[in-house]
């Protein structure tokens, strides 16, 4: 099916060896050695090679890809404080995904809210253990679905970067994103994809992470940029991005990645995946022109840092609908999503007066809203969609309003405790002389280009 990434029976995931439907009887011999045979028989090794690929893939996306996109949009002072955060929080967040986050997202299912400790430190996982795909009776290695879903809880606790650099400091950022992955991020993720969760039992569709990831990201971005507070400067002085260079470059990382994050989300080398890829491929495309589209019709250039925006914003947007819409659906979910976050970042956050540095919530929040509700409706035969004649897309639309509803709250409120107890231990940002000087050297000691 291709209503959400994950619709898996959830417990743990582990040495799951079902017998295909379509299964001859059982041999006489079942002994030992037989039923080794069978069960190693089991794992797909065209989906397993497919699955290691995504996973490197999105691994990609966060170092360099999300380094070098936010890291071209700081100054040239803050550039290598920029790279040191997001490699930091994502490297942060892996330890913790193997040692207990694993376990609290996907340990067992009927939990409605969070998991348990049964899989803490990856306990009974093995090479031999199964994660079951789509199909019956086929698996992949539990090992590499840990490591894929490893990915998506480092790239989104690094997008969070995004929000409050050029003054955080390293420490808070850490400390934060230890209290957030558990308290905020864990939780969403078994809500919405884990079989017992909340929004998973709603039937909310979300193919690669459109709450989970996006609106999770951006709504925590913004809490936090309202907790740090503004730069020094902010809408007083110059702020452009110093390499629009190393953003583009950051983009074209991202969007190559995005193919494994979305293609990869389906678990299987099959015609979802390859349907996962071709959107996104089209409403990223969409996305860049649509975006650019909107500074033509405002009086602006076309620019470059508008198509690397438009980009990011057409991704995020067909993260939800990958596997769950047509080709067209997703070019026009890319093209809206560009345009209500240009709207949005030019001209309703220099009224509000927030600073998001790099516009998470601008992008990837809104991008994320406009995605999943928009899946609700990429879901109809008549924009082939995989919807089918009985296919109500309003009823579907009031549950994914419910489950975007559900995942603002959840970010907010947990951003919150953790920005908030993290500014309480380490300070939060930095002293307005660093500031000045810029954090490559007031908190790292170097500096990323020496000239």
């Amino acid at each position: 099916m291709m209503f959400s990434l994950r619709k898996i029976a959830a417990a743990g995931f582990a040495a799951l060896v079902a017998t295909p439907a379509f299964a001859m009887e059982a041999p006489a011999d079942t002994g030992p050695a037989v039923a080794a045979a069978e069960a190693a028989a089991s794992i797909a090794k065209g989906d397993t090679a497919w699955m290691i690929v995504a996973t490197v893939l999105v691994m990609a996306m966060i170092v360099p890809g999300v380094a070098l996109f936010y890291g071209g949009l700081a100054r040239t002072k803050n550039m290598a404080s920029v790279l040191t955060q997001v490699l930091g929080v994502a490297s942060l967040a892996m330890l913790i995904w193997v040692t207990y986050g694993y376990s609290l997202a996907f340990g067992g299912d009927s939990h409605v809210v969070i998991s348990d400790f049964s899989k803490v430190f990856l306990n009974g996982v093995t090479a031999d253990s199964g994660a079951a795909t789509f199909s019956d009776g086929v698996e992949i290695p539990e090992y590499i679905f840990i490591a894929f879903q490893m990915t998506f809880a480092a790239i989104t606790a690094a997008l969070v970067v995004g929000g409050t650099m050029e003054r955080a400091k390293f420490s808070t950022m850490m400390v934060f994103t230890a209290i957030w992955l558990t308290i905020v991020y864990f939780p969403i993720a078994h809500m919405v994809w884990a079989t017992g969760g909340l929004i998973f039992e709603w039937g909310a569709l979300d193919f690669a992470g459109g709450t989970v990831v996006h609106i999770n990201a951006g709504v925590s971005a913004l809490v936090g940029c309202l907790i740090l507070g503004k730069r020094v400067g902010y809408q007083k002085e110059p702020m452009p991005p110093h390499s629009l260079t190393m953003t583009l470059v950051g983009t074209g990382l991202l969007w190559v990645g995005w193919f494994g994050f979305n293609g990869g989300s389906e678990l299987e080398a099959d015609g979802v995946a390859a349907l996962a890829v071709l959107n996104t491929f089209v409403a990223t495309a969409a996305g860049v022109l649509f975006w650019m589209l909107g500074e033509k019709l405002t009086g602006h250039k076309g620019s470059l840092l508008g198509g690397c925006s438009g980009a990011i914003a057409g991704l995020v947007a067909v993260t939800p609908a990958a596997g769950n819409s047509g080709p067209f659906g997703a070019i026009l979910i890319g093209g809206i999503a560009a345009l209500v976050c240009f709207w949005f970042v030019t001209s309703i956050k220099p009224k509000l007066g927030f600073d998001d540095t790099a516009d998470v919530f601008g992008i990837h929040g809104l991008g994320g809203i406009v995605g999943s509700l928009g899946t609700a409706f990429t879901m109809l035969p008549a924009l082939g969609g995989p919807g089918d004649a009985d296919y109500a897309a309003g009823a579907q639309f009031v549950i994914q309003l419910q489950a975007v509803l559900v995942a603002i709250a959840w970010a907010g409120v947990g951003a919150a405790i953790a920005f908030f107890i993290a500014k309480v231990l380490t300070g939060g940002r930095v002293p307005e002389d660093v500031e000045r000087e810029g954090l490559d050297l007031g908190e790292h000691g170097e500096r990323a280009y020496n000239y």
